[in-house]
């Protein structure tokens, strides 16, 4: 989807509560592709009922914040005070000791916004909020990755200060923080 010259909505990343999930469902339902914001999961193609549920426990667990079991965080983004998407901050464990580091270190993101929020400039201005918390959390690093054929993510990434490698299968994407 082509950049839009309309003035970039007000964007702000929100606590997951019970009721924002209900309503953040609600979005993913009815303007995102269900291989856009869960893993494939059941017999049948599209949001199904694993999907559904894997979405819900998958920001449940998520609540307890990047030191709680999960080990994450998740918000809904909101333009303009309206539900838009969700994006996310992942503790990566250490290369070698395998342990997750409390301070510095590395986060990895990753978000999804509803098709009718595409194009505004609104998935930039969450990957500046969310590269803020992380560096507020003591990342030096954040990562990010998409796919090859997935050339608007690439272009989201690369505009919002990342270093692209990519290496048939994947692209990664690195910010460096701080």
């Amino acid at each position: 989807m082509l950049p839009s010259t309309e003035p970039v909505p007000v964007v702000a990343l929100v606590d997951v509560t019970d009721p924002v999930l209900e309503r953040l469902l609600a979005v993913a339902l009815h303007d995102a592709d269900a291989d856009e914001v869960t893993p494939p999961l059941g017999t049948a193609e599209g949001w199904n009922t694993e999907r559904i549920s894997w979405f819900r426990d998958y920001h449940h667990a998520a609540a307890a914040g990047l030191d709680g079991p999960a080990r994450q965080k998740t918000w809904a983004i909101t333009a303009d005070g309206e539900l838009a998407g969700s994006i996310r901050l992942l503790r990566i464990p250490a290369a070698r000791s395998g342990t997750f580091p409390q301070d510095g270190g590395a986060l990895e993101t990753g978000l999804w916004l509803g098709r009718s929020f595409r194009g505004r400039g609104i998935g930039r201005e969450a990957l500046r909020l969310v590269k803020a918390e992380a560096a507020a959390a003591g990342a030096d690093l954040l990562e990010a990755e998409t796919t090859p054929g997935n050339v608007a993510a690439q272009a989201l990434l690369r505009s919002a200060g990342a270093e692209l490698a990519a290496d048939g299968r994947r692209v990664s994407a690195r910010f460096k923080l701080g």
